[in-house]
């Protein structure tokens, strides 16, 4: 058995990692100094550091198991396993089966893939539905098919003034042509919780189908498939901790059913009818890899039950940090807060201005200090337009596992400085 499948998934999580300190050893990265600051990463709406024992799945891949799928030797069976050891890891991950988890460049490249597989269903009188928080990667692919199947794309309204959704407008845009909604679980702007379940039972009630855009949900909150009832999920692993690859989940039958562009010779069956091409081996491991760095920071009976009590502990962080973090930037003056405030569903994610001064002169002072952030529209383009911050942008703050109240501290005290 290839040595990245040994290892003894119990033990794992009966050594609870409860602490930041001990989190924080997880990620060579934090190590690194910038102008003899040590470096505060608060990029992780873009892409999180990658823990320690993602990279050495990902060496342990490449190093003893690469080969191609499907063969009768044994580093191509070793492959095999691989791969269907992370399935079954990421369906623990979104609670669903290992046949619905299919793997990807990306979120926005699977979009565009299901988009182009659904489109021979959809015709000149269809609409989708999707909304002005998401991110881009969840409406361009539906607007392509605008042009090359001729049906309408509607979009639901945000609030400006809270970052939520006008769930009234949500309503009004759902019609008897409705064959789709797609919606983030949470915007990677503003940090906004959208309620999935009511939006999908909404779809559903007029027989439309719901694609999740969960990036951005994915490191703060526990996704659960099954309760959302959503038909479609995608999500990617950079962006909890793991490598660049994109995963993909599709109620099984609708996996089946659907007419995804794929070579002859390839697998007819689920899921990897709906995988074109060779996939990313070595991402694959590491995505796999990722999942289980979050369940062992919390102990369970079972990789989900781990997980769902590590979520439990990374929220309650969260939510401390955010406060921390909203509370401290009124007090700047010339500082503007965007979105929701704390005790709202959000994530630990902040928007803001600094001295009406374009994002990116705010992102290069913080860097400065050490500080890494995030600046301009971060691909949800519609919200910056809505809220008139076009073209300066937005600066965002995010919290993840490693973050702590010093460097929240260094943050503010780094923003005064401006």
């Amino acid at each position: 058995m290839p040595a990245i499948l040994q290892k003894n998934y119990d033990s794992a999580t009966t050594a609870a990692m409860t602490s930041t300190e001990d989190i924080r050893r997880c990620f060579p990265a934090l190590a690194r100094t910038h102008n003899g600051h040590p470096v505060a990463y608060f990029d992780g709406p873009g892409g999180t550091q990658v823990a320690r024992a993602v990279v050495e799945a990902m060496n342990d891949y490449l190093y003893h198991h690469n080969a191609n799928t499907h063969w009768a030797y044994p580093t191509s069976e070793e492959t095999d396993a691989i791969i269907d050891s992370a399935r079954n890891v990421l369906a623990d991950f979104l609670n669903a089966s290992p046949a619905e988890i299919v793997f990807g460049a990306n979120m926005t490249t699977l979009t565009f893939h299901l988009a182009r597989a659904l489109s021979h269903g959809y015709g000149l009188d269809d609409e989708i539905v999707v909304t002005e928080l998401d991110h881009h990667a969840n409406i361009a692919p539906w607007r392509t098919l605008e042009k090359e199947c001729g049906l309408k794309v509607r979009m639901v309204k945000m609030i400006p003034e809270t970052g939520e959704l006008d769930w009234d407008d949500f309503s009004r845009q759902l019609t008897r042509q409705t064959k789709l909604v797609a919606l983030g679980a949470a915007s990677n702007a503003l940090g906004t919780i959208n309620d999935v379940k009511r939006a999908g039972k909404m779809a559903h009630d007029i027989g439309a189908k719901v694609f999740v855009d969960a990036v951005h949900y994915a490191p703060h909150e526990l996704i659960d498939v099954r309760e959302w009832n959503c038909d479609f999920l995608a999500c990617s692993a950079y962006k909890f901790y793991g490598p660049h690859i994109g995963i993909l989940y599709g109620q099984r039958d609708l996996l089946d059913s659907l007419d995804f562009p794929k070579l002859i010779p390839a697998p007819d069956s689920a899921p990897e009818r709906a995988e074109t091409g060779t996939q990313n081996h070595e991402g694959i491991a590491g995505a796999a890899a990722a999942v289980d760095f979050l369940a062992s920071l919390a102990p369970g009976p079972t990789r989900r039950g781990s997980l769902r009590a590590a979520f439990q502990q990374l929220r309650e962080r969260g939510e401390t940090l955010i406060k921390q973090l909203w509370n401290g930037l009124p007090e700047i003056q010339r500082v503007r807060l965007y979105g929701s405030p704390p005790g709202k569903a959000r994530t630990p994610t902040i928007a803001f201005t600094v001295n009406d001064l374009p994002s990116i002169e705010v992102a290069k002072k913080l860097a400065d200090h050490g500080i890494f952030l995030s600046h301009g529209d971060f691909y949800a383009m519609t919200v910056v337009e809505r809220l008139g911050l076009v073209p300066d942008g937005l600066v965002r703050a995010g919290c993840a596992c490693y973050t702590t109240a010093e460097e929240v501290d260094r943050l503010l005290a780094a923003v005064r400085e401006l």
